[in-house]
């Protein structure tokens, strides 16, 4: 989870805002795209002497621990185990302790560090330890094996019919003009692995194209009728014909969820079960997994794991206290976070407990979400970086109650909020817990005796809230 020099909270907090503000829609606004198996999110490019520029912070900070510093011209950066240095004005820095040459002057604004666009390719990698593919022209950026494949078979069947098929689930924007139907990916990591354009030899759809600019991916079709779009296999399979030529086949839509603009599909697989009456339903989500190990604790010891074997004993906990609990994750797989927020939106649960590990500090890291200053609604729906607005007061509250309790157990706990996903993308109470060293060290971050002691204290600090979920004890 993300860190701050004291110097820098202020300049921090207005970048994190600049951040989530960038999610929405903002007219001839310059973005780029970034998508990880971290999180998928858009940042504002600015135009300066001729470049496009970026925040480098506002690119780490989702994607791992992360603090800058502004001395003057000189500007610094701690990300994980990586230290960087530039100075304003200047084409060179260091990464790592090794000079890097950028393609333009770095710069500094108002203590923000802005880097040229043409650097990420090979400024990222030194970083993050990873490959990265950068659609320069597109500005979209893709870090590891994180593109979504989307293959197209033509049924010429009557009606015909264009059935794309995706390898993850999508949601795009689907808009219909004369003669044409277009679907924009913002969010997903949208690739396509043959020719930008398919024509076929038919008097309906006549041809399928692909483009990308500004952050994003589109898929037009062209036709010589209406065309309607219809999702099936939770979000991977869409079909698309003429809307004059009779309905299609019954397909399943995608599972419902609640009305947040711009919310991705969530994944496949079962629903959340409804709870038994008198038994609030608890998410318990084990960050990380699979391909994404989170913080190193130690030589040996992924924040995964820990993270997977404390929600356990979390969940016993809970269920001991009269709550039914889903575990986000039972075993070591991939879950993104837009399928994390996705799955919790649906389930209607009572309460959302993220749970992480940290090798530095000790005791418990209780945190809400934090928003940016205007997180109003916009009619009935509301942005998915600000879903978590209306349920916040009440996030507040179980962060509380839940630091009151550790400290009753005599652990060390504090509270702070922070620009955490997917805290901001939630529209039910929810809270992150980040488990730190106790009194024997990096040790007990993997000691059920420890765990147990925490997972408890956190069990009774929910259940002492229970009338707040609607329930008596």
């Amino acid at each position: 989870m993300p860190s701050a020099t004291p110097n820098t909270k202020s300049s921090l907090t207005v970048a994190l805002a600049l951040l989530l503000l960038a999610g929405a829609p903002s007219g001839e606004q310059k973005k780029i795209s970034i998508y990880s198996s971290v999180a998928t999110y858009n940042l504002p490019v600015v135009d300066r002497a001729g470049h496009e520029y970026v925040g480098l912070l506002e690119i780490l900070e989702p994607l791992g621990r992360v603090s800058a510093t502004a001395a003057g011209r000189r500007w610094s950066l701690r990300y994980n185990n990586a230290d960087c240095e530039f100075v304003s004005g200047k084409t060179r820095g260091k990464i790592r302790g090794r000079d890097f040459e950028l393609p333009a002057p770095f710069l500094v604004e108002n203590s923000r560090g802005l880097v040229p666009l043409s650097s990420l390719s090979t400024l990222l990698p030194r970083f993050l330890g990873n490959s990265v593919t950068f659609h320069e022209a597109a500005r979209r950026l893709f870090i590891g094996d994180v593109a979504i494949q989307v293959s197209a078979q033509f049924d010429v069947a009557n009606p015909p019919r264009l059935v794309l098929t995706f390898t993850a689930p999508v949601n795009p924007t689907i808009a219909t003009e004369p003669g044409k139907l277009k679907m924009v990916f913002s969010r997903e990591p949208i690739v396509l692995p043959g020719n930008e354009s398919l024509s076929f030899s038919n008097t309906v759809i006549t041809q399928a194209s692909f483009s990308e600019s500004n952050g994003a991916a589109e898929l037009s079709i062209a036709a010589t009728a209406p065309l309607m779009a219809r999702f099936s296999d939770n979000g991977r399979t869409i079909t698309v014909a003429a809307a004059s030529s009779g309905e299609l086949p019954s397909v399943p839509s995608p599972p419902e969820v609640p009305a947040v603009s711009g919310q991705p599909v969530p994944p496949p697989g079962n629903p959340a079960p409804a709870p038994p009456p008198g038994h609030p339903l608890v998410i318990v989500d084990p960050a990380h997994g699979g391909g994404e190990r989170g913080a190193a604790l130690s030589d040996t010891l992924p924040e995964k794991a820990v993270n997977l074997g404390f929600a356990r004993l979390l969940r016993a906990e809970l269920q001991g206290r009269g709550f039914s609990v889903l575990l986000l994750r039972e075993d070591d797989e991939t879950v993104t976070l837009d399928q994390r927020a996705g799955i919790a939106n649906a389930a209607h649960a009572a309460v959302y407990i993220s749970l992480h590990a940290d090798s530095q500090g000790g005791g418990v890291r209780v945190c809400t979400a934090m928003l940016p200053p205007d997180s109003s609604a916009k009619g009935p729906f509301r942005s998915w970086n600000t879903a978590q607005a209306s349920a916040l007061p009440v996030s507040q509250s179980v962060a509380s109650a839940v630091l009151s309790a550790l400290q009753k157990h005599q652990i060390p706990a504090r509270g702070y909020s922070a620009s955490l996903r997917p805290l901001n993308n939630l529209l039910i109470p929810a809270i992150a817990v980040e488990l730190a060293p106790g009194p024997n060290g990096v040790s007990d971050l993997a000691s059920a005796n420890y765990q147990q002691k925490a997972a408890a204290a956190i069990a009774d600090g929910v259940s002492s809230l229970r009338d707040r979920f609607g329930v008596q004890p």
